[in-house]
């Protein structure tokens, strides 16, 4: 599926009361607790939505590409295309507000 939601994170304070996570076959919700949250000041890395992420299938490359163009720089350009892990091959995005896009290559 190209364009199709990948999945979606939410970090939350509380992970017991949040639960782990629900699927709808290729599509999931992600709810992790995180020593990373930050205090209530808007930020990507707060209790909330973390980030959306995309099927784009081949095309991770040309979009990241293209991004600044758009508004978007690259996270973690020293670990791209795998800042997933080894197995993800993936582009990480992040806007001037700080809300994050993750583009998936199809596997």
């Amino acid at each position: 599926m190209i364009g199709g939601l990948h999945h979606v994170e939410l970090w939350v304070p509380d992970l017991a009361r949040a639960g782990r996570s629900w699927r709808l076959g290729e599509t999931y919700i992600v709810v992790e607790e995180s020593p990373a949250l930050t205090s209530d000041v808007h930020d990507r890395r707060r209790p909330g939505l973390n980030h959306l992420a995309f099927h784009v299938g081949d095309r991770v490359d040309s979009l990241v590409a293209a991004a600044p163009s758009h508004g978007w720089t690259l996270l973690f350009p020293d670990q791209h295309p795998y800042a997933g892990g080894p197995a993800h091959y993936a582009g990480y995005l992040v806007d001037e507000d700080g809300f994050e896009v993750e583009l998936v290559a199809s596997s």
